[in-house]
């Protein structure tokens, strides 16, 4: 089995499989409460009651056990926002979306921010190799905006000249600079003021109805 850059995968038993997911658990818990810098490997192996046989046998350094802990964020962040990110391919899905964000932003008042966006800060000029991760895991997030996009452009919900890639960015660039002032404020409300502001701006390549409507 290789994986998609053509490198061979390991493969692992049922119990294999759950011991690296556990590690990578108690990983992102570490990771979480004491960040990057703060969290050692064998804070991680205590943590999960693993040797250090069991934890490099998965993982050959930190590097590796950080990008694992990456992907796992990203998975966990598609999965608490499906169905409706999957959904936005109309302009209600859109607000749908949008308004499931808020609502799980101020349930958790920012706390932690984003899962993804809290480790840029600590690794993008650290590890290049977690940056690379960082940005291709941002970019599946992003691609399921530029899917929807697309879609609303080729429906006629939005003008012909409208960028779904550049407009998926535009918006995931809002969704994270509100969750950056989310959490540093405790609040849902500048994660609502910049998906507007972004909404407000998407709204300029809306087609009317009255543009698609027969009078």
């Amino acid at each position: 089995m290789t994986s998609q850059d053509g490198r061979p995968t390991a493969r692992h038993t049922p119990r294999g499989t759950v011991t690296k997911a556990r590690i990578v658990d108690e990983a992102i818990t570490l990771l979480r409460e004491r960040g990057v810098a703060g969290t050692s490997l064998d804070a991680v192996m205590t943590a999960s009651g693993t040797s250090k046989s069991q934890l490099y046998h998965y993982f050959a350094d930190k590097d590796a056990l950080i990008t694992e802990v990456i992907k796992a964020e990203l998975d966990r962040i598609i999965s608490q926002q499906e169905p409706s990110l999957s959904g936005v391919t109309t302009w209600d899905g859109l607000e749908r979306w949008c308004g499931q964000v808020v609502t799980v932003t101020r349930v958790t008042q920012g706390v932690g921010g984003c899962p993804l966006g809290s480790f840029v800060g600590e690794l993008a000029e650290r590890s290049e190799s977690a940056r690379l991760e960082l940005a291709q895991s941002f970019a599946e997030w992003q691609s399921y905006l530029s899917a929807g996009f697309t879609v609303m452009r080729d429906n006629g919900e939005l003008v012909a000249e409208a960028d779904p890639d550049e407009l998926a960015l535009t918006m995931m660039s809002a969704l994270q600079g509100g969750l950056l002032m989310a959490q540093i404020n405790r609040s849902a409300r500048p994660v609502e003021l910049a998906l507007d502001m972004a909404l407000g701006h998407l709204a300029g390549y809306r087609v009317s109805p009255t543009q698609t409507s027969p009078r």
